[in-house]
C-alpha cells in the first residue's frame, strides 16, 4: 500500500484512516477516504462569510454532536446563533466558540488547539492579511496528530495562493439553496467540473420569543478568549447567551 502522501495520478489517494462521511454521497465519492479527512488541513474558500460554508458542514456537526464530540469554532466572523444550530439538530452543548480578535492570537490558538487534538472537528477562520505560507505549513504539521477534520475558512483570493493543505474546496452559492463545490486540490486526479450540492434545511423551526426573557441554558454556547500570554486565562472561559 502506498503512503498517504503518495498516490497514482489516475485514482484517488487511499489514506490509512477513512474519512468522516460528509453527508453528501456525490462529494464523498470524490474525496480520498470517502469523506472529510482527519489529521490534515481542509481549506474552504468562499467569497464571503455566509455563502453556505457552514451549512455544508451541518451533517458532520450533527453527527459529532450525537457522538458527544467537541466542535470548536475558532474566531468566527459572526457570533454563531445557537437556535439556528439547534434547528439543524446540532447539539450546542458540544459547540465551543473561541474568540481571538488579534491575528497573532488567532494563529497561536489554532496551533495550540491542533496540538491538543481534543476535538471532534475544528473550524477556524484565519486572518486573511496576516496568514503566510509558513503559518500554513506549521498548522499542517500540527494537524497530523488530530483525530478529527480540520477546516480553515479562507477568502476568495486564497484560491490563487500556494498551500500545503491536501484538500482545498472553492464554494460558491447557487440559487435554490444549493452550493457549487469545486475541488481545487486533492490527493487524486483533477476534477474538471464542480459539484452542485443541495444544502440541508432546518429539521425544526426556530421559535421566536414574544418578549425578552431570562436566557435558557439550551440557547447558550460555550466561549473562550484566546490569550497566548496566559493559558490559564484561556481555560477560564465563560458562557454567553445568544438572543
Amino acid at each position: 500500500m502506498l503512503p498517504d502522501a503518495v498516490w497514482r495520478a489516475h485514482e484517488l489517494g487511499h489514506p490509512t484512516r477513512p474519512g468522516l462521511p460528509s453527508g453528501y454521497a456525490a462529494l464523498d465519492a470524490e474525496l480520498p477516504g470517502a469523506g472529510w479527512p482527519a489529521g490534515v488541513l481542509t481549506e474552504l474558500i468562499a467569497r464571503e462569510p455566509g455563502s453556505g460554508e457552514l451549512r455544508l458542514l451541518v451533517p458532520l456537526m450533527r453527527r459529532l454532536g450525537q457522538e458527544r464530540r467537541l466542535i470548536v469554532m475558532l474566531a468566527p466572523p459572526h457570533l454563531p446563533y445557537a437556535p439556528g444550530l439547534q434547528g439543524h439538530a446540532i447539539d450546542t452543548s458540544q459547540v465551543l466558540v473561541v474568540h481571538a480578535p488579534h491575528a497573532a492570537d488567532r494563529l497561536w490558538a489554532v496551533e495550540q488547539t491542533l496540538k491538543s487534538g481534543s476535538f471532534g472537528c475544528l473550524l477556524a477562520w484565519l486572518p486573511a492579511e496576516r496568514t503566510r505560507p509558513e503559518h500554513l505549513r506549521r498548522l499542517q504539521l500540527a494537524a497530523q496528530g488530530a483525530q478529527g477534520p480540520v477546516f480553515l475558512f479562507r477568502p476568495l483570493a486564497a484560491q490563487f495562493e500556494a498551500s500545503p493543505a491536501p484538500l482545498r474546496l472553492l464554494l460558491l452559492p447557487r440559487p435554490g439553496q444549493q452550493l457549487s463545490v469545486q475541488i481545487l486540490k486533492r490527493r487524486g486526479p483533477v476534477l474538471g467540473a464542480p459539484l452542485t450540492l443541495d444544502l440541508p434545511q432546518p429539521v425544526t423551526a426556530i421559535r421566536l420569543r414574544a418578549r425578552p426573557t431570562a436566557p435558557a441554558s439550551s440557547d447558550t454556547l460555550h466561549t473562550l478568549h484566546a490569550r497566548p500570554a496566559g493559558a490559564s486565562e484561556v481555560a477560564g472561559g465563560r458562557t454567553v447567551a445568544l438572543s
